[in-house]
């Protein structure tokens, strides 16, 4: 049976502002819609399915795992959980890994565990975490204050408390929030959904030595930039710091839900047993598509090909010298075009040409196409993207 847009805002909770159409299938870098229109996808489902649609060697592994075994409790290990753990550990240059199954929940997670250090170091009043103006962290109730966005904090009060903003690229700022009792600080290294904007390098240097000093734990959350998509195994290797907690989520499991925790040396061993837990984290069949994903995209070779590609993105749209375009952000495939125009209206116009794109925070056009995009494919969709900024203008 096929469905309609109508049809299906009749079952479903109207927590988003969805567009048509309604998807029903993927190939590649493209997916088709219930009357078989073709789009060309520069959103990867939010910067989930980095392999694109249709995957063949993922598929085939992760069919092979739903046979094998789908789930099993986490009081015992699996095969592939384990391997997925050596793997990631490995090209994150990190300790441990605690699997989950979203970007939230590994946040979340992340808290708890730098609060749990700062308790068995230093004892209880030490659990503020700081997190930046204009940062994104998740949709709990605990990953929502954290979030550094005040639009995000009404409804659901009372939040979790114990947290603190600071702005942006500003060391000055967060030399005063800096206070006894704070035990860590989360960052994007670049915020997605506030704008697609990147940290300065200074600036997050500065930061890391400092709290380096203080024994105030590093959190990047690398749920939208790690896995690759700037070019580099996680957006903060861009600034050439080391973290004490790392989440990923998203582009890992390139289309089921998976999250994880990676743990430095110096927390590695902070949770005890009934510490924290997850029903459906480690999924066998999850972890098996992980693998592949570390397999096909992060390794040197393809991950200097994202960057290049990336860098030819920005390229394209600068040479373009379109008046409505005020900036171009963002690592590798990670890209925000910064418009003049509502950018919520080019992503309907682009709708109608075929191309699927997002947007962020309030002037960008966000761009997160799967990574297997060819370079043929990218110029194609920023040609539609152009068009459609110069028929506005026009």
């Amino acid at each position: 049976m096929s469905y309609n847009f109508n049809e299906a805002k009749e079952h479903i909770v109207n927590s988003y502002g969805r567009l048509e159409p309604v998807i029903s299938h993927g190939e590649g870098v493209y997916l088709y819609d219930t009357n078989n229109n073709k789009y060309l996808d520069f959103t990867s489902g939010i910067g989930v399915s980095s392999l694109g649609y249709g995957h063949e060697k993922w598929v085939k592994t992760t069919s092979k795992q739903l046979k094998t075994l789908a789930h099993a409790s986490n009081i015992f290990y699996t095969e592939p959980s384990v391997k997925l753990a050596q793997e990631l550990t490995d090209k994150a240059n990190m300790s441990k890994v605690f699997f989950a199954n979203s970007g939230a929940e590994a946040n979340e997670g992340a808290i708890k565990l730098a609060r749990k250090y700062s308790y068995d170091k230093y004892g209880a009043n030490r659990s503020k975490v700081l997190t930046l103006i204009q940062s994104f962290h998740g949709r709990t109730i605990t990953t929502l204050k954290a979030t550094g966005q005040e639009k995000f904090h009404k409804y659901f009060f009372p939040f979790t408390e114990g947290f603190d903003y600071v702005k942006a690229n500003d060391i000055q700022d967060f030399k005063t929030k800096l206070s006894d009792d704070v035990c860590a600080i989360m960052l994007e290294a670049i915020q997605g959904e506030g704008g697609v904007i990147p940290l300065d390098k200074d600036f997050v240097q500065e930061l890391v030595e400092i709290c380096k000093e203080k024994d105030v734990l590093v959190i990047f959350d690398e749920v939208q930039c790690g896995i690759g998509r700037t070019g580099k195994m996680f957006g903060y290797n861009n600034f050439n710091v080391e973290a004490d907690i790392v989440t990923v989520a998203k582009g890992l499991g390139a289309g089921l839900p998976i999250g994880g925790i990676l743990c430095s040396t110096k927390v590695a061993d902070v949770f005890k047993p009934g510490d924290h837990g997850s029903t459906f984290g480690a999924n066998p069949v999850a972890c098996a598509g992980a693998l592949v994903v570390l397999d096909e995209i992060c390794n040197e070779k393809y991950l200097e090909k994202i960057a290049k590609r990336g860098a030819y993105v920005k390229e394209i749209i600068e040479e373009a010298n379109n008046p409505q375009i005020e900036a171009v952000r963002g690592f590798g495939l990670m890209i925000g075009i910064k418009v003049k125009c509502e950018p919520a209206l080019v992503q309907k116009e682009a709708i109608k040409k075929g191309l699927l794109v997002l947007t962020a925070g309030k002037d960008a056009v966000r761009l997160l196409p799967p990574l297997v995009i060819t370079k043929k494919e990218l110029k194609a969709g920023i040609d539609i993207i152009l068009e459609i900024l110069s028929n506005l203008e026009s």
